[in-house]
């Protein structure tokens, strides 16, 4: 399955016009024509196979049902999906500031200071 979403200004897929905040499914065996609208288009298109499984989705969250929806809004709220280490929640924080992630077992992964000498 190939869907095609449109996520700012408009185009024509063929006779079927699309607004911002629509979409088409496509067959992925049919080559098809997109022509943005006057103003242009922003689109994503994604591909993949149905798994078969039941979607529930709320807001940026998306699980197999209502309650694993709940339990990661709840996971969020409690610990900000591992925790935040920072005092605010904005985008930018000190340069100083490590980046790090954590891999599956809990492990905390700092990388190396960068190579300073030229």
């Amino acid at each position: 399955m190939r869907v095609l979403y449109v996520f700012e200004g408009a185009a024509r897929i063929g006779e079927h016009g699309l607004v911002a905040s629509t979409g088409a499914r496509l067959r992925v065996d049919d080559a098809v024509s997109i022509d943005a609208g006057s103003d242009g288009a922003e689109m994503l298109v994604l591909q993949g196979q149905p798994i078969g499984e039941p979607v529930a989705q709320y807001g940026p969250s998306v699980m197999n049902d209502r309650a694993g929806i709940e339990q990661a809004l709840a996971d969020y709220r409690e610990t900000g999906f591992g925790g935040w280490p920072w005092p605010t929640d904005d985008p930018v924080h000190e340069r100083s500031a490590a980046r790090f992630a954590r891999d599956p077992s809990g492990t905390l992964l700092v990388p190396e200071p960068a190579n300073t000498r030229g």
